[in-house]
């Protein structure tokens, strides 16, 4: 029997070749060398998402933006919410304060004047603001954005803050963040909230672990994952370490037919549905 609890779908729309983990041997200038596939995936997740009559967020790179207005617009006009994922997918810690501006605003400007509307979130690559940069949720109050969807509260080599808040919350700033779901076993915060990790696991153990979280919990949960991520027919990227071929490419033939199972089990919608940006009880 489907959860009553409306949980949030998110997407992250960016290509193989955009991802952190092969960030050292692909640099933005290569991007154009390498055959797009976001456009063709994405579209593929539109007619998913309608299959299953469900509404997600999806977190645009600027970078695809600009190169694919069209998706955007479809997106958006299908009843999803677009939110910003930065421009060119660097990592936020890895930024100044004005780097990190510049490819804020540029992202949210053209998505904004593609759509003709105010974005209400943003998500950083990596989930990459933290420790040393919490001025980011300063800029981005000062963009205009309503929540911020950037951290995870897990030790990760990536990123992580493990002992922020685990819920949604109002931060000083006055901008929401939503961090990305954990579950605590043995005391230790296990990963929950999707991409390689939801790949990882059998889906019957992903299952049994987000109802765990809604029932301990008493939240609502949230999922990302990557266009890419349906998609085992892409090129394989040489020269990545064991780490990175390993997280990237494990099971991505499962991934479609898991992620049907995910929107049959549980209910979903977009996080603005889902998320009451002006009232956040718990901490």
């Amino acid at each position: 029997m489907k959860s009553s609890v409306l949980n949030a779908m998110t997407v992250d729309v960016e290509d193989f070749f955009h991802v952190s983990a092969f960030e050292e041997i692909i640099k933005p200038e290569q991007w154009q060398d390498y055959q797009v596939r976001v456009d063709r995936n994405t579209r593929r997740l539109l007619d998913i998402f309608a299959k299953h009559d469900v509404k997600s967020t999806f977190f645009v790179l600027g970078w695809v933006a600009e190169r694919y207005p069209d998706l955007i617009k479809e997106i958006s006009k299908q009843g999803h919410e677009i939110a910003s994922h930065g421009y060119a997918h660097r990592r936020a810690s890895e930024q100044t304060r004005e780097e990190f501006t510049a490819d804020v605003l540029r992202s949210k400007n053209h998505l904004e004047d593609l759509l003709g509307e105010k974005l209400t979130g943003y998500r950083a690559p990596s989930f990459s603001i933290g420790y040393t940069n919490e001025w980011a949720f300063e800029v981005l109050a000062e963009l205009g954005f309503g929540y911020s969807s950037s951290t995870y509260p897990v030790k990760h080599d990536l990123y992580g803050t493990p002992d922020w808040p685990r819920f949604a919350y109002k931060r000083p700033e006055g901008i929401v963040e939503i961090p990305i779901p954990t579950l605590k076993i043995l005391g230790k915060q296990v990963p929950i909230g999707g991409g390689g990790y939801f790949r990882l696991y059998p889906y019957s153990v992903a299952r049994k672990l987000v109802k765990q979280y809604l029932k301990k919990e008493q939240q609502p949960y949230s999922f990302y994952f990557h266009p890419w991520e349906i998609d085992p027919e892409q090129p394989h990227v040489q020269g990545a370490s064991f780490k990175s071929r390993f997280r990237h490419y494990l099971n991505l033939d499962k991934m479609e037919g898991r992620l049907e199972s995910l929107l049959t089990d549980f209910k979903w919608g977009t996080m603005k549905d889902v998320y009451n940006i002006d009232v956040v009880q718990k901490s």
